[in-house]
């Protein structure tokens, strides 16, 4: 039984920057953030984890860490702010085996004069003028980045995490950080039992897609071209920890043995002999291959090869029926759904059958637990894609 937690940062340095060149509140520029965050989510077929917390929301968590971690010596208040002492930390570096004038050198960069040494990191940063803030034992003021992760992961997962995931550019300092403050205050060794940091998009080359760079693509503008399952395979064809390089070409190749999948599935064959396909061998590679830190590559070949004596055995005549149904749960395992490509008018209009469908469904849930408020919300969203319903004795049908 798993519980998901992903956090939202809705405080930081570059959102209050950022609100201050745009002219808006930064808790508006967040919010719209975490619901264009949510719509990729969805429309990539995305669970939402079991609770999303955030940092706005978990300010009295945050103090109450920062405080337990400067009752121990562990961290000190200057000028109004709340630093760590990164001596302090049992083993600083052992999760990116960077030193501790690794964090020196990113500390002077910050040019903050009150921090005892220059790699010590912030906890709690003093009010500025025209910043959001709060109440502190410190003063006004609002936590710094890295305690924010610890303060939540305390709250809702307890003082040791299973598994904590991240981009590879968060191993330093975040990361490292995150640990050190972790574990100093808990004494609970590892804070994580396992590190899973995902590789980089690249776009063109080895060059990280990046906003401030110019040289990405949004997920709304791709799924205008391709399915959710297409671009899960297209993701899963590489493995998490290496980097993954986006092209037109690489999606469309993607489709197609999407394609294939469908059509194992799909196929209808004609028993004429004994015999029936096994799916349970493939099965056993699968998983096996998931077993092995995640090995989609390997994953997914299992998933092709299955499809290839689907359609052997079809040919031969023989049953089929028990390695479809293998074959749509393994790949019902990685989110692929194998349903079919929208069409080019539901393209055109914005939405596809998949989500029309999650969506009639989420509204017949919350009829059932007479949340009608919700229900009524749904049936307008619907309305605004050209979506009609029509409630039946035997359930709800929708037209476009």
């Amino acid at each position: 039984n798993v519980i998901r937690v992903q956090n939202f940062t809705d405080v930081d340095d570059k959102i209050i920057a950022r609100a201050a060149d745009l002219g808006i509140d930064p808790h508006k520029l967040a919010q719209d953030h975490v619901d264009s965050f949510f719509e990729a989510m969805d429309g990539l077929n995305v669970r939402r984890a079991d609770v999303h917390p955030r940092v706005s929301e978990e300010i009295d968590n945050i103090i109450e860490l920062i405080d337990d971690l400067v009752e121990k010596g562990a961290a000190y208040e200057a000028a109004g702010s709340v630093y760590f002492r990164v001596s302090h930390a049992n083993k600083y570096g052992k999760l990116s085996r960077r030193s501790i004038a690794a964090a020196a050198e990113v500390g002077r960069s910050e040019q903050d004069l009150a921090k005892e040494r220059q790699e010590d990191f912030a906890l709690w940063k003093a009010q500025k003028q025209g910043e959001p803030a709060w109440e502190s034992p410190w003063g006004p003021g609002r936590p710094g980045w890295h305690i924010e992760c610890s303060a939540m992961a305390r709250e809702h997962l307890g003082e040791q995490v299973d598994i904590h995931g991240g981009g590879l550019d968060l191993v330093f300092p975040h990361h490292e950080n995150e640990v050190a403050q972790s574990e100093t205050a808990t004494q609970v060794f590892p804070f994580a039992r396992f590190w899973v940091h995902n590789g980089l998009m690249t776009m063109g080359g080895d060059e990280k897609m990046s906003k401030s760079l110019g040289n990405f693509v949004t997920v709304r503008d791709v799924l205008k071209q391709h399915s959710a399952d297409t671009v899960r395979l297209w993701i899963f064809q590489s493995h998490y920890r290496k980097p993954a390089n986006y092209d037109a070409g690489s999606l469309d190749a993607a489709a197609r043995a999407l394609q294939r999948l469908r059509n194992a599935v799909n196929i209808q064959s004609v028993v004429n002999k004994d015999g029936s396909v096994s799916g349970t061998e493939y099965e056993a590679r699968f998983v096996d291959a998931m077993d092995d830190d995640l090995n989609t590559p390997r994953a997914l070949a299992s998933l092709f090869d299955l499809a290839s004596a689907i359609q052997t055995g079809a040919a031969e005549g023989k049953s089929t029926e028990d390695a479809q149904e293998t074959l749509r749960t393994l790949c019902g395992i990685l989110g692929i759904t194998l349903a079919a490509d929208p069409t080019e008018d539901e393209v055109e209009a914005g939405v596809g059958t998949e989500e029309i469908a999650r969506l009639v469904e989420e509204r017949n849930e919350a009829r059932a637990n007479r949340d009608f408020a919700t229900a009524d919300d749904i049936r307008d969203r619907l309305a605004e894609m050209g979506v009609e319903l029509e409630d039946r004795r035997d359930g709800t049908v929708w037209r476009r």
